[in-house]
């Protein structure tokens, strides 16, 4: 495992997009993947913001441009509704979360939205 000092990154790409009918990126995933191979940059961190008024996600990517690139692959899951938000939901939550996660290698790191209908979403960043 690389040092801690090799996850610091001040640089960032923001990228915009509709989510697909089922509520996931969609296209989305595929645009930031080839910007980080054509930028040759090697990506640390994502954010996702739902915003509900364009019914647009906002994704941004935090990378370093002084290291050596590496490829990135982006998907997304629904991994429940939010509801009450109580212990046990949460509970349940992770254990989705969890179970999304593990059908990738190599994540790098998560994020989460909400969509207008409540649905809670997980994104995942991978080395490709």
């Amino acid at each position: 495992m690389g040092a801690i000092g090799e996850q610091v990154h001040t640089k960032f790409k923001l990228f915009t997009g509709a989510l697909d009918k089922s509520g996931n990126i969609g296209p989305l995933a595929a645009d930031v993947a080839a910007w980080a191979k054509g930028a040759k940059a090697a990506p640390k961190s994502i954010g996702v913001e739902f915003v509900e008024s364009s019914k647009k996600l906002i994704l941004s990517v935090g990378y370093r441009d002084d290291e050596k690139p590496y490829g990135i692959k982006l998907t997304s899951a629904k991994v429940g509704s939010v509801g009450k938000l109580d212990a046990a939901e949460l509970t349940k939550l992770e254990k989705a979360m969890g179970d999304a996660a593990t059908k990738h290698k190599n994540v790098i790191c998560h994020e989460l939205y909400v969509t207008d209908a409540n649905e809670l979403f997980i994104v995942v960043m991978a080395h490709d």
